[in-house]
């Protein structure tokens, strides 16, 4: 299937930064000025990005989602931005993005109104991806609020990517359909890839282990189906938003997001606030060699090989024939609990064959050496925590 129309973007999954779910649809700046969704809040935040190590970390979008337009649209039927909250408009907080070496994201909807009820681009697709062409706009989440019907949903999804394509800019296209599809029927995911860089397949990640647990477990029942799928140009997003450095999350499940989002070989969009954030916290989501593999250029997705109790056995495909391999306790009670694995196991018998270099990633980095084909390995891991190794 052609990717995405060949728009030959997204050969490996994005990585940036997102408003949604840290900040919400806040728009009383007077009241919450911090915390407002507002060109201040984007220009401080690519300020951090460009500064303070993300960006060099391979973090280059800094994206708008929803709540961002004013109520109507303008007199030539364009959307705008909130005047009192965007002042300078979108195209300046694009080139200011730009300024900082980074991309900016802008969210729409395939509807009559978004999600939160501001205009949609139903029956304006083409003007829409124009407009977000003309601001500079480097990528578009097009979500599926607010389409009477499945076939509707279908056709918008498919003229906005061929609109986006038309502008002759480079926008990566990041979908919600199959996500509103689901419900009523099984996606076509050879169509969605076909027109989308990545796509939404489950509900939004919200800032709790239940809801990382939730989505875990969606991909793992599911995979059969969503990861032979995913590869360069387009991917699987099992919600894209790290919650790392928020509140919900203990260490040990902040490790187990960012590891299993690798594996998952998801986009990765942080949505915190990076003014406020730990030094554990950005250490983790900077981590040289977890984005590496996620980053992989193979571009396979990885899965879930077994099920034990409580434990669980992933594994990816890495470029070299390496693979990367993860361990996840998800029992809530006691203490850290050893699991033992035959290598054999590993990349259909042949990823320690006939021996292999392991290396341990997180939830802290060390040589644990090597191993014959034949050998078993022994992990210990914490109550709802996860050991990433390379193997």
């Amino acid at each position: 299937a052609a990717l995405a129309l060949d728009n030959g973007l997204a050969r490996t999954p994005p990585m940036g930064w997102l408003h949604w779910e840290r900040f919400l649809c806040a728009t009383d700046c007077a009241a919450e000025p911090r915390r407002c969704v507002s060109e201040q809040l984007f220009v401080e935040m690519a300020d951090r990005m460009a500064a303070e190590g993300w960006r060099d970390a391979g973090y280059e979008f800094i994206c708008i989602d929803d709540c961002w337009m004013a109520p109507t649209r303008d007199r030539q039927g364009r959307l705008q931005a909130d005047p009192k909250r965007f002042p300078g408009g979108i195209r300046k907080l694009a080139d200011y993005v730009h300024s900082k070496g980074l991309k900016l994201g802008i969210y729409s909807d395939v509807g009559s109104k978004t999600c939160a009820g501001f205009p949609g681009s139903y029956n304006h697709y083409d003007l829409d991806a124009q407009t977000f062409a003309s601001w500079g706009v480097d990528l578009l989440k097009f979500d599926g609020c607010n389409s009477e019907s499945l076939e509707l949903l279908a056709e918008g999804y498919r003229r906005m990517s061929v609109a986006l394509n038309k502008t002759g800019r480079s926008i990566v296209y990041s979908c919600e359909w199959p996500f509103y599809l689901r419900p009523v029927q099984q996606p076509n995911y050879t169509e969605i890839k076909q027109y989308c860089n990545h796509w939404r397949n489950f509900y939004d990640v919200y800032d709790s282990w239940s809801s990382i647990k939730s989505i875990l477990d969606w991909t793992a029942l599911h995979q059969d189906t969503i990861v032979k799928i995913a590869g360069p140009g387009g991917w699987n997003d099992p919600d894209m938003a790290l919650v790392i450095g928020n509140f919900g999350l203990s260490w040990d499940q902040s490790v187990t997001q960012m590891a299993m989002w690798a594996i998952m070989a998801a986009p990765l969009f942080m949505s915190n606030d990076l003014r406020h954030i730990s030094p554990e916290a950005k250490w983790l989501l900077q981590n040289k060699e977890v984005i590496a593999i996620n980053q992989d250029p193979l571009g396979k997705q990885g899965y879930q090989l077994s099920k034990d109790k409580n434990f669980q056995l992933w594994e990816r495909p890495l470029s070299d024939r390496a693979y990367a391999v993860a361990v996840l306790n998800q029992q809530e009670i006691g203490g850290p609990q050893k699991f033992t694995f035959s290598l054999t196991f590993l990349g259909n018998g042949l990823a320690c064959n006939p021996a292999c270099s392991i290396r341990q990633v997180l939830p802290a980095s060390r040589d644990c050496g090597v191993y014959s084909w034949i050998s078993s390995l022994s992990v210990e891991v914490n109550p709802t925590g996860t050991v990433l190794l390379k193997v």
